[in-house]
């Protein structure tokens, strides 16, 4: 019954911003979809890790990190070994062709996810134009004596402006959030990847 009811009043309250609502909606979902992938993702890299002595040792014996290691310096150690052609001098135009890919996968959708929040509050404020566009309609055939039929290009306005800020606001801080986590896999990368260049 709980559960109900709280459908219900998400539904009325949707159905009271009005079509707006529509694509905020839609870019919130994208935009936590993309906020959830990249938070796996870079999870991922910073869990089992290998030491930078360790890739060091792994690059000098051609020999690769245990399936267990799947962070940063184990991706970078196998991605450059599938290259490696045993060649000193190309080897390190390969290590640093495999440095600067993984450095650019991990700005993938960061972009996207600040443009969806930027855009949410733009909406929003799109929402509070046509409410308050309807309020001005109903005033102008009624006059101000009927507060029932201003009330809902009010709502429209109230409401949207609302979705969109609390769709940007926490869309602002993961952005952040993940793209600190990324600059500092970043710095870890090109360490490793100036370490392993004496290995080669």
């Amino acid at each position: 019954m709980m559960i109900k009811e709280l459908l219900s009043s998400i539904e009325n309250y949707i159905r009271a911003g009005g079509v707006v609502m529509i694509p905020i909606l839609v870019i919130s979902f994208c935009m936590w979809i993309l906020i959830i992938n990249r938070l796996l993702f870079l999870h991922r890299l910073y869990v089992k890790n290998i030491s930078r002595d360790r890739a060091g040792r792994l690059v000098k014996t051609n020999q690769w990190p245990e399936d267990k290691y799947q962070g940063i310096n184990s991706v970078l150690v196998r991605q450059f070994l599938a290259a490696r052609s045993h060649d000193p001098v190309l080897d390190g135009f390969i290590l640093d062709e495999t440095v600067v890919k993984l450095v650019s996968s991990l700005d993938s959708y960061l972009g996207a996810i600040r443009v969806m929040a930027g855009i949410a509050p733009l909406l929003g404020l799109l929402g509070t134009v046509i409410g308050m566009m309807e309020t001005f309609d109903v005033i102008t055939i009624f006059g101000t004596g009927n507060a029932k039929a201003m009330a809902g290009g009010i709502s429209v306005a109230l409401i949207t402006t609302q979705t969109g800020l609390m769709v940007s606001i926490p869309g602002l801080y993961m952005s952040g959030f993940l793209t600190k986590r990324a600059n500092n896999l970043k710095y870890k990368i090109a360490a490793t990847g100036m370490y392993l260049s004496r290995f080669l």
